[in-house]
Formats: structure tokens, sequence, C-alpha cells
């Protein structure tokens, strides 16, 4: 592993380096154990503990697949997935590696007593297996976390709609808080030059799902001077959505959660801020048993006054049940409600009236497909849209990370280093990071 790295530190990304370069037996990994799912049985969801459940355990390489790839991870970074692996919750993910394992013989793999975690990456390609021929080993690369098979009809026209897709890392083993990951070929991506390792493995997941939510014709299909609630608008889905409304030509109305998140968005560009602790909405009563509707008409009184009078075009939603009530409600006589998640529950109550007779839309996302997984990162490479990395672990501290994520205790997205040793790696093209340092450096150390 030593001389893994110490390759990938030196600058060359020859093929043959990388080829010649001998893959040790193991590799270090952070899992969750199939004999501890119920480890957490009996406690509130709030008092699970990621620190307790995620371990960083040396595990063997898996042999490569045909159209697979091995990845040295330099850096990976947290997601709500891994969240919900690590709590077990809603369900434990060794029943996904059980199902998946039944599929076929290389699928059988996956199917393990650990589960190595992580929907993110960045690093150097050591090996492809066979019928890969658009990638070669010393190639620096991101890679996005859909998995798919694409044997059936169904996934040729978007292949979000393969039966057999899954979310690497999450629905499926190998995954990218490791020392040494797999993917198949059609999740890699090239790394933008001007980022670190833990920068460019930050926006993964989070700007894909972002993208097909708000941007794609599969999502909301944003346009021009659109108004866009944005729920959670400095967290790690919503931070992409605020920069990309921007970007795009639309108004964001930032709902945030404390002052210091209001001022994150207003660095990102934002001008229309609802602080909704300091307002105190309360959508639900004190059992979380029934909703109140003259707080949706004192949010949706509230937005009104921010944009001048209009309600907004599209809600970018994801907390779920806490919020969807209201979104339901604040949304325009034929508006959106595009739904990628449900963080505060998966149960969504609203009043029907509000959508049938306005004539409003639920429309409901999940990650990205390739292409748009592609265009995400390109807007990246770019510089029209920035990663939010606030702060970055190392890998033995992913417990904490998660637990971070897990109580919110964060901006943007937190990163975890695998094999590069420090952060601030990783940049090969110094003078285009130079016209878009502050903005990639907006969330760091919040």
């Amino acid at each position: 592993m030593q001389a893994i790295r110490d390759a990938i530190l030196s600058g060359d990304r020859t093929q043959e380096t990388y080829a010649n370069i001998e893959i040790p037996a193991s590799y270090r990994g952070a899992t969750v154990h199939k004999d501890e799912v119920g480890m957490f049985e009996g406690l509130a969801t709030r008092d699970k503990d990621p620190r307790k459940s995620l371990h960083i355990d040396e595990v063997p390489v898996p042999e490569l697949a045909p159209g697979e790839a091995l990845v040295a991870v330099m850096a990976s970074a947290i997601n709500y997935n891994t969240v919900w692996t690590s709590i077990f919750e809603p369900v434990s993910t060794f029943g996904f590696l059980e199902r998946y394992g039944r599929t076929s013989e290389f699928a059988k793999r996956h199917d393990l007593p650990y589960h190595v975690v992580g929907s993110d990456l960045a690093g150097v390609i050591l090996r492809t297996g066979p019928g890969v021929t658009k990638w070669k080993p010393g190639t620096e690369v991101v890679a996005h976390c859909l998995s798919v098979e694409l044997e059936d009809a169904e996934g040729h026209d978007d292949t979000m709609m393969d039966p057999q897709q899954r979310i690497w890392g999450f629905e499926t083993n190998f995954g990218g808080l490791a020392e040494l990951a797999i993917v198949k070929a059609n999740q890699l991506m090239p790394k933008p030059s001007h980022l670190t390792w833990e920068e460019a493995a930050s926006p993964g997941l989070v700007n894909s799902t972002a993208y097909r939510q708000l941007i794609s014709k599969h999502g909301a299909a944003m346009k021009l001077g659109d108004r866009v609630l944005v729920w959670g608008a400095s967290g790690g889905l919503g931070s992409y959505a605020t920069q990309m409304a921007l970007a795009g030509g639309a108004t964001p109305i930032c709902v945030v959660s404390s002052p210091e998140k209001a001022e994150i968005c207003r660095a990102m560009g934002a001008e229309l801020i609802i602080d909704r602790n300091a307002e105190g909405y309360r959508f639900w009563n004190d059992e979380g048993t029934e909703q109140n509707p003259r707080e949706w008409q004192r949010f949706g009184k509230r937005i009104r006054e921010l944009t001048g009078g209009y309600d907004v075009d599209i809600v970018f939603e994801h907390p779920g049940r806490e919020t969807f009530g209201a979104s339901v409600y604040v949304a325009r006589k034929g508006g959106t409600i595009v739904t990628c998640a449900s963080t505060s529950g998966y149960m969504h109550e609203y009043d029907n009236r509000y959508l049938w007779m306005n004539l409003k839309r639920i429309v409901s996302s999940h990650f990205a497909n390739y292409r748009e997984a592609w265009e995400a990162n390109e807007l990246i490479n770019r510089g029209l849209i920035h990663p939010t990395l606030s702060k970055t672990y190392t890998l033995e501290d992913v417990g904490q990370a998660a637990l971070d994520v897990h109580r919110n205790a964060h901006q943007g997205k937190v990163g975890v280093l695998t094999l590069s040793p420090e952060p601030g790696l990783g940049v090969t093209d110094p003078a285009k990071r130079a016209g878009f340092e502050k903005a990639i450096n907006r969330f760091c150390n919040q």
C-alpha cells in the first residue's frame, strides 16, 4: 500500500508505473458488521452513534470482475446513506448485499459479513477488468455512485430505471471509505485538476443528485427566472442546489437553521434567506402527530415577503416528513415539489386539496444517470459549481465524521482522507485553481 501511495504522491501517472505496482492482499476500509445489526435496538434514531458501529478493518482485496476498475482511493466523503448504514436504518444494508449476491457469480463477492461503505471517491486507477477500454491505470478519477447491470431493456432510456440499479457503497460492497475501492468503469469520471483529493471527492453523490433533481428533464427542469425554495440550503444537497439555481439564472429562497448557515448562503450569492429556527416555524405538534396549517400559511407569507409577492415555482425537497406538508402548500399553482430523500421520516403527509386543486406536481428523483453525473462533474471542472467541503477527517475518525452528519453539526460536505496523508494534496492545475480559490474555500472550517 505504501508503494501505491508513494507513486501517487510522486506525480507519476504513466500507465506502466501503475500496471507494475503489486496489488496488496488486503486493504483498510470503514465497515459495519453483520453480527452488530441489532446493537441499537430500543434507542431513538438521534441516540444511535456511528462511532460505535463503524470499524476500520483490514479486508481482502476482491477479484476484479469484467467491466470494473480497482481504484486507489485518496479521499472520500460522508453522505447521509453512510449514516443510514451505520445506524441500520431504515433497514440493515446486509439485506441489499444478500439480494445482490444471489444475482450472479461475481455479485456473490458482495455478500459478506462486513460491508465496506462509502459512495464517493477521488483517486487513481490501479487495474481494469476485462472489457474496459476507455480507462487506464494511472488515470486520476472521481466516481459517481450509480451501479447498474443494463441487461434489461428498461435501463436503456434512463439508466436509473434499470431494474438492477443500486447505489454503490450503500447497496453494494467495496465502497469508497477505504484505501481501495471497486467500481464499474461506467462510474468513472475525470478528476477536476484544480481540486485537492478531498475537494474532488466531496461533490460526487450530492452534486449529481441535485443536478438530476433540479436541472434535468427527469427532475424539476429548472429554467431561467424560476424561484426555487431550497430546504437545508447550506447542507450537502442544498448547497449544490443553491449554486445551481444561482448559476442557472433562478432565484433561490434558502431555508437554513442558524445565522452561520445563513452567512454561508450569502457567501454563495443568495439574498433571500429564511432562518426557520429564528422565525420559530413549527409545522407539527410536539407529539409529531398533527400538522399546523397556520404555520404553512405563515411560511408562505414569509416567502412572498421575500419574493415581492410570488410563490415558488419549485420546492427542492429532501427533509421529508417534517417539511413536506409545508412544501406542497407553498409551491405556486402549477408548481413542482421535487423530492429525493426523507431524512426526517418517510411517511409524508400533506393536504391533497392544495395539490390537486392547484395542479401542482410531486416529482420523485433518485441520484442520477451517468450522463447527468458526468454533466454535474463538468460543472465542477469548469468552475461553474464549487465543492462545499467544510471539514476533513482521517479514515480512523470516520465514525465522528458520520456523527457530524447524523446530528447536522456540519455545513456542506464532510470529507475523509483515505490514502492521502494530509489535506491540500492533488492539485495539478494551480493556475486554474487561482481563479476559483475564494469560492472553493467558502465552506472551509465551518
